[in-house]
């Protein structure tokens, strides 16, 4: 007697196109955000401190856009830095060595341009209450918190690729503890990686681009009717696999043009030293080539238990025709391709189907079915 399988339930609404879900945002680095707010509250203070110690009676008659004019363009320098700065959004706090490093450059940069800036207010011998040598004392001031800036957005930046030529230093990224995993749009889209998770046996920390996302985006809102169901369950998985307190997924700011979502993951994985999983056999043989660590969730699947078995009875959507005229095709709820004879005049509807037999390899899984009732199966 077979065993009947749960029936899965046809898509609806496939017209109507999917939004990204909220909850799918990279996280903000508070570390980033500190420091652009503190070098806006250091440079509106450097920007009156050097008016603040007049007293002279006689000085404070000067026009109001003497004491305006200096911190409205401070405040306008350092708004400009900051959206430049804004547009190179891959920054992350790489190591605190490299922190303190960046702000020592800043700092020793600064003290020489200032040094510069006292020899040229001694050439002109500027007295002590003249508004010049306050104008300098502020570009000083402005000079060297600019300098620990950018040096410090620098660190940020560039991650782990910091070098310096002598002595010859590089900050390569430790992964401690077990090494992330990196998910591309197929693992997503076949779905039994969720279920993996779901088990309790997979405890590994999981990374989803944000170009795979897109890409899913994408998948989502195709005219092809198969292109739009593939997109929006793995849109469907990818938020499962957020809600589940097993395992800690991170959305990474990778971006990639169309067409190039495989060589960027590619060189993420290579780059930070992750695992990438994927159920894609081409991206499988050039990673291998590359010598990229790789993880083929067919290759899992062909020592777990199968969920189609022969004699096992499915309620199946035959989406399309098959290759002969009497075979129709499904797909199971992981996205594995269904054959069923003689479901070619059943197009559209949800039959009921006995699996026959099924190929297991290395670039995917095939099962063969037919329609229930027909060669005297019941």
């Amino acid at each position: 007697m077979s065993q009947e399988a749960p029936k899965s339930t046809p898509p609806s609404d496939l017209d109507t196109p999917l939004a990204v879900p909220d909850d799918v945002t990279p996280d903000k680095p508070l570390v980033l955000f500190t420091v652009r707010l503190l070098y806006l509250v250091l440079m509106i203070t450097a920007s009156i401190l050097p008016f603040a110690s007049i007293t002279n009676p006689k000085s404070m008659e000067m026009p109001l856009l003497d004491s305006l004019a200096p911190f409205l363009a401070t405040i306008a320098i350092a708004t400009l830095i900051v959206l430049l700065d804004l547009k190179t959004p891959r920054k992350q706090l790489s190591v605190v060595v490299a922190m303190y490093l960046a702000v020592l450059a800043g700092l020793l940069a600064a003290l020489a341009i200032s040094a510069l800036i006292d020899l040229i207010a001694d050439a002109w011998d500027l007295p002590e209450t003249s508004m010049a040598l306050k104008y300098l004392t502020l570009l000083k001031l402005a000079t060297g918190i600019t300098l620990c800036y950018l040096a410090v957005s620098l660190v940020l930046s560039t991650r782990d690729d910091i070098r310096l030529v002598i002595p010859y230093v590089e900050f390569s990224k430790q992964i401690r503890g077990i090494r992330p995993m990196l998910l591309d749009t197929s693992v997503l889209i076949d779905g039994r990686y969720n279920a993996f998770c779901q088990s309790g046996f997979l405890d590994a920390p999981a990374m989803v681009p944000r170009c795979v996302i897109d890409e899913l985006h994408r998948l989502s809102d195709s005219s092809d009717r198969l292109k739009r169901e593939r997109g929006r369950r793995g849109m469907s998985n990818l938020r499962s696999l957020q809600q589940m307190p097993e395992i800690r997924l991170d959305i990474e700011e990778l971006d990639a043009k169309e067409g190039m979502v495989d060589q960027a993951l590619m060189d993420h994985a290579e780059k930070n030293q992750l695992r990438l999983v994927t159920t894609d056999s081409n991206l499988l043989r050039v990673a291998e080539i590359r010598r990229i660590s790789t993880l083929n969730l067919h290759d899992l699947s062909i020592v777990m238990q199968e969920s189609a078995t022969p004699g096992q009875q499915l309620s199946l959507e035959i989406i399309r025709a098959g290759e002969e005229p009497d075979q129709g095709i499904a797909y199971l709820p992981d996205g594995t391709m269904v054959v069923i004879e003689g479901g070619g005049d059943a197009i559209g509807r949800v039959v009921e189907a006995v699996v026959t037999n099924t190929l297991q390899t290395s670039a995917g899984r095939m099962v063969f079915a037919r329609i229930a009732g027909t060669d005297g199966t019941q």
